[in-house]
């Protein structure tokens, strides 16, 4: 029998990569907004407890199983900033102009051996709204900070991540080749393995 999961979120190029992923579980992904959610504030001060307070509220108005994401970047050179703040880096409301104009403003003394930052995500998955032990998944993608935006893909910061694995800008991989290497597909891959595993 097909299990439901509602993601905890209205991205619609994130639900396709979840239910492309999943799918091979026999799991239907569902879109939060397919329910009457209210947006919950982001009141966290990681990405764990961010994640978690989404899939909950989802799970608590859907009444079902319920997975959330929260990513960011992180710059070493700015102590991790902007990390949880990474989609209103520059206020509100987020604009990804903006936000990489920011970037760039904040490591122009910078050198290029100092610029290295890292994309995180994690996924929370709640088996109910009271569940006491979510799935917690991680993934990293290290890279470094460019002087200018480079690529036509991805959004976000993604023309000014150089990809280190890739050894590219992640605005210069197709989304496939993004999904396999990214933070996200790394979580995603790290999910599949935790479910898997419960499953047998």
């Amino acid at each position: 029998m097909t299990k439901k999961i509602v993601l905890a979120s209205g991205n619609k190029g994130k639900l396709l990569e979840l239910q492309h992923s999943l799918a091979t579980l026999d799991i239907e992904v569902l879109s939060q907004s397919e329910f009457n959610i209210p947006e919950i504030e982001e009141t966290g001060l990681t990405f764990v407890e961010n994640a978690i307070l989404k899939a909950r509220n989802v799970a608590k108005f859907s009444g079902l199983p319920a997975l959330a994401d929260d990513s960011g970047l992180e710059v070493d050179a700015l102590m991790g900033a902007p990390g949880i703040y990474s989609a209103r880096f520059a206020g509100i409301p987020s604009d990804d102009v903006r936000n990489n104009e920011k970037l760039l403003a904040e490591l122009k003394d910078i050198p290029d051996e100092k610029r290295t930052a890292q994309f995180q995500c994690v996924l929370a998955l709640m088996r109910h709204e009271k569940d006491p032990t979510p799935i917690i998944c991680q993934g990293t993608w290290r890279g470094k900070i460019l002087l200018e935006p480079r690529g036509d893909n991805g959004f976000g910061y993604d023309p000014l991540f150089f990809a280190f694995d890739a050894n590219c800008c992640s605005a210069e991989l197709s989304p496939t080749e993004k999904n396999k290497l990214s933070h996200r597909g790394k979580a995603v891959a790290n999910l599949i393995q935790m479910l898997n595993g419960l499953a047998n």
